[in-house]
């Protein structure tokens, strides 16, 4: 079992909702976590179907909140976006970008297939400084906020099962078949190298 905690990062597109409630419950149980988007902007819902709210990733959550309540309170409230910005707030000032991030983690967990090829591209084309691996696993789920929250407790329950392996190398593998089988998910997974 690994004497430390893992170090885990979460990547959806946005760093808004998926990746935000899974790095609010690894936080609460004690895991080393960060979270990131890996688009090139954030997009939120709109006032209309197919309009979106556009910022930068340097924008905090914070002003995101102020700019859609002065703009339509009662729409995103209703829709749950100022509640959402309101939990982020709570965790961190701003989203990430994980094409701008240089820490490394034993684990990145991604949200959906696409932010998964991004991030599995992005390590590919990163210079190797130690050949240090790391695992990146696909765990699927809809960008609404219920499939955000189940999505962050079976990230968390895969975590406690990784913590607890005596190599997370040998066990990884393992881990994954066993959660397939509890869950009817498949999960992507390979593993790069720093």
């Amino acid at each position: 079992m690994p004497s430390y905690p893992l170090s885990v990062a979460v990547v959806c597109m946005s760093n808004m909702n998926r990746s935000m409630e899974a790095h609010r419950i690894l936080r609460r149980k004690g895991f080393r976590v960060r979270s990131f988007g890996a688009g090139s902007r954030v997009r939120l819902p709109g006032t209309a179907r197919n309009l979106q709210m556009v910022y930068d990733f340097s924008t905090t959550y914070e002003e995101m909140r102020k700019d859609l309540a002065r703009k339509d309170r009662e729409r995103y409230n209703s829709n749950g976006i100022l509640h959402i910005l309101g939990r982020n707030e709570r965790i961190k000032p701003r989203p990430e970008r994980f094409q701008e991030c240089r820490d490394r983690f034993d684990v990145i967990f991604t949200c959906e297939e696409s932010v998964y090829d991004r991030v599995v591209e992005e390590l590919w084309v990163r210079e190797q400084e130690t050949c240090q691996p790391v695992h990146v696993i696909n765990v699927d789920m809809d960008d609404d906020t219920e499939d955000a929250t189940l999505g962050a407790f079976l990230i968390c329950e895969l975590c406690e099962r990784l913590q607890q392996a005596d190599d997370l190398d040998d066990s990884l593998v393992e881990v994954l078949l066993a959660a397939e089988r509890k869950t009817g998910k498949s999960f992507l997974h390979t593993v790069c190298f720093y």
